[in-house]
């Protein structure tokens, strides 16, 4: 069966864009090539800095032929509905159709549409051209001449050549020959520009590959990967050094060179002063260049490690010297921001209201910068004030959070007030990523409490799914605080995730307060402190249009949900909170039944949900809770069809009209297990009290196999079905037995 070779070479394309647009590349040929009635056995793509290539092996050479009875109107139909027909079955006139008879329907047109198949050329040649012309790069330009003509080529850089040769592993290979854009298909490409720039004349995949790397271009990103990191570890270690590794990078250079070489530079010791982090994302930012440090040891080395994309016949001499002046020029700079972060600000004078209002001691370059990022009336978001609001309202919200963590408030404060200074040092300024690490250092160089230092750094965790906790009791719950004045402030002004929109990082910070909650085992309930957070953020919205208003002579507002439902939107926050909840559950093992089984709407301890849910999952799992489950479930919808039909109930369960053995034992079984379980509920003890339930198995099976409920006196049929409630009153303590299934 034939192959297919693409290649679409132009300038270099972003590294950031590279795997995406090779994936893309596959997914649109292929789907394009299923569509039309073609088959393969594998498809793979490539990617360089200059080429996005793709490989297909086994493909049909032919599509199948295809007939299709396509079934018409009546005869006796009217003028429209038959040229309707004509027209969506592609015949010219009602001769061509065929006539067939239904008994009950009687006569009807039916076309028989036969499409003969098509060659793989001819539907590749037909696919590819629209295929690039509307390739989805974010940002496509046009270029040349041509440019100025409406409908013309828009490529990520210019494209210079298409290579498209198909055929059989072991018969001569064909161009399919397509134009686009002035550029015409053809079997040729171009090796390395600097080293191989001469034209190499390609037949199938496997010589293209192998003419491409005498070429000095190696196609394969996941091979020129594995030599940088391997050179790059081996120059390391030739020089008593070891590499310190960085996949993001590593994935960015390997898409920034066809012919990797690994070269190693070096800066002078003095620019180890600068912070470690410094000068790893100084080096990387701008230069693109690995760090290395001592072997055994986190201290960072003078020297980097750079690859270049040419084999330099001085050895890589003018390379190193030229990227060496850039990182000194680079590392300079950094070594002035650091400096200058620890000096004292110019205008300390108009710091000092802000100094007052967050307990500030302005002979500290931190507290400085937390001073001036209030003066400044940095604003955090348009509707929810400024950076220095925000501070105040997660000092709020800490003074909430502090005593059920068990922190000390003291310390807890100091570290909310310190979090967001570091916005404001140069050091930040330049390296955004560096928020809170800087916060960390600084503080600890004016001599804060270690505790303080580390939350500085440590309320912004967890990033991601599988991120680091905070573990101080003094970061979480500065963590804690922040991420739940973002959400409840964010959801006072309105402002949700949509769809797959999300940009304020919502659905993060409900994931992280989640895993905060579980994973270090604290005990908070939401609703209160959402319920007050929201009216102080209302009254603060509320007061400031209030004072525009007074400026307009317009009239006051009382709050700024007036609009709205205070406790519609809590609910809705706190259904958030549970729909993050339940996907981290399920990721962690749990059944969604057994989640929904345990959550009621007002639910707000998660930990709490997670402890039931794991107590449930054992307890489900078990012989005993599937009897119980099966018996509970009978008697919770037996009882549910007769309240359903109006069918009197009990208020209590009357002894004296308890007249069988099964009943009297279930409702003994029932009262000492009710009692037993609200007393392990009460000690949070959920595996007692489902062991306790337990207990129910045997006299509920012995009640259905003995016992009538819809018995002929009404007043011992309505004492039964109390005893029904008392069953699931006594389940529902722990969870609603109705959800689960099974």
């Amino acid at each position: 069966m034939p192959d297919l070779l693409l290649e679409l070479r132009s300038e270099e394309i972003p590294a950031r864009l590279q795997r995406k647009a090779a994936g893309d590349l596959k997914k649109l040929v292929t789907d394009a090539l299923v569509e039309a009635g073609l088959s393969y056995e594998g498809a793979r793509e490539y990617w360089t800095p200059r080429r996005l290539t793709l490989d297909i092996r086994g493909l049909t050479a032919r599509s199948a032929d295809v007939r299709e009875e396509r079934k018409g109107p009546r005869t006796d139909a009217n003028e429209k509905a038959i040229e309707g027909f004509l027209r969506g079955a592609g015949l010219s006139s009602i001769a061509e159709a065929q006539v067939q008879s239904d008994p009950k329907k009687g006569d009807f047109y039916v076309a028989v549409i036969s499409r003969p198949g098509r060659s793989a050329e001819e539907i590749i040649a037909a696919a590819l051209p629209g295929i690039i012309r509307d390739f989805p790069w974010p940002k496509p330009m046009r270029w040349g001449k041509a440019s100025s003509q409406p409908g013309s080529l828009r490529w990520v850089r210019p494209l210079q050549s298409i290579v498209c040769v198909f055929g059989t592993e072991h018969e001569e290979t064909t161009v399919i020959p397509f134009e686009i854009g002035g550029i015409v298909a053809s079997n040729v490409t171009y090796g390395h520009r600097f080293h191989a720039p001469a034209a190499i004349t390609v037949k199938r995949f496997d010589d293209y590959v192998a003419s491409l790397e005498k070429a000095r271009v190696i196609l394969d990103a996941e091979r020129r990967k594995d030599i940088i990191l391997h050179d790059a570890r081996d120059i390391a270690f030739a020089n008593g050094l070891e590499l310190v590794e960085d996949e993001g990078l590593l994935e960015e250079v390997s898409g920034l060179v066809e012919w990797p070489q690994v070269l190693m530079g070096s800066f002078e010791e003095d620019y180890l002063s600068i912070p470690s982090e410094i000068i790893r994302l100084t080096i990387k930012t701008n230069q693109k260049c690995f760090v290395t440090r001592k072997q055994g040891d986190e201290t960072l080395s003078n020297n980097f490690i750079l690859i270049s994309n040419t084999e330099a016949s001085d050895g890589g001499k003018e390379i190193i010297h030229g990227n060496g002046k850039v990182v000194r020029a680079r590392l300079s700079d950094a070594l002035h921001f650091w400096k200058r972060d620890q000096g004292d600000l110019p205008d300390l004078e108009t710091l000092k209201a802000s100094a007052v209002k967050f307990g500030l001691d302005l002979k500290k370059p931190l507290d400085q910068r937390m001073a001036k990022l209030d003066a400044l009336g940095v604003t955090f978001h348009a509707k929810l004030g400024t950076q220095g609001e925000r501070v105040e309202r997660i000092r709020a919200m800490a003074a909430k959070v502090a005593f059920p963590v068990g922190a000390d408030y003291k310390l807890v404060d100091r570290a909310v007030v310190l979090a967001k200074a570091d916005l404001r040092t140069e050091a930040v300024g330049e390296f955004p990523e560096l928020q809170g690490v800087m916060g960390r250092k600084y503080a600890a160089l004016q001599g804060e409490e270690a505790a303080v230092s580390t939350a500085i750094e440590d309320h912004y965790k967890p990033q991601g799914p599988s991120d680091q906790l905070p573990e101080d009791k003094i970061a979480i719950t500065v963590a804690l605080a922040d991420k739940l004045d973002t959400l409840i402030g964010f959801w006072a002004v309105d402002e949700k995730p949509t769809g797959s929109k999300d940009p304020f990082a919502l659905r993060r910070a409900a994931l992280g307060v989640i895993r905060i909650l579980l994973e270090r085992r604290v005990r908070l309930t939401l609703l209160p402190r959402i319920e007050s957070h929201m009216g102080r953020i209302d009254a603060d919205i509320a007061e400031k249009q209030n004072g525009e208003k007074a400026r307009q002579g317009g009239d006051y507002l009382t709050s700024h949900s007036q609009a709205g439902d205070d406790l519609s939107r809590q609910l809705d926050l706190l259904s958030f909170f549970h729909d993050r909840l339940k996907v981290y559950l399920r990721d962690q093992g749990a059944r969604h039944d057994l989640i929904d089984a345990v959550l009621t709407p007002e639910t707000d301890d998660l930990l709490m949900v997670a402890r039931r849910v794991e107590a449930l999952t054992a307890f489900i799992t078990s012989e005993d809770g599937k009897n119980l489950l099966a018996g509970t479930k009978r008697a919770t919808q037996l009882l549910a069809a007769e309240e359903k039909k109006g069918t009197v109930v009990a208020d209590g369960v009357s002894a004296a009209l308890l007249k069988l053995d099964a009943e009297k034992e279930l409702f003994a079984a029932i009262t000492k297990a009710s009692a037993e379980a609200s007393e392990a509920i009460a000690k949070e003890d959920f595996r007692s009290a489902m062991e306790a339930l337990s207990k129910l198995r045997a006299p509920v099976d012995r009640f259905f196999t003995d016992v009538l409920v819809n018995d002929e006196d009404a007043a011992i049929r309505a004492n039964r079905l109390a005893l029904l409630r008392l069953i699931r009153e006594a389940t529902g303590t722990v969870a609603d037995f109705s959800k689960i299934s099974g």
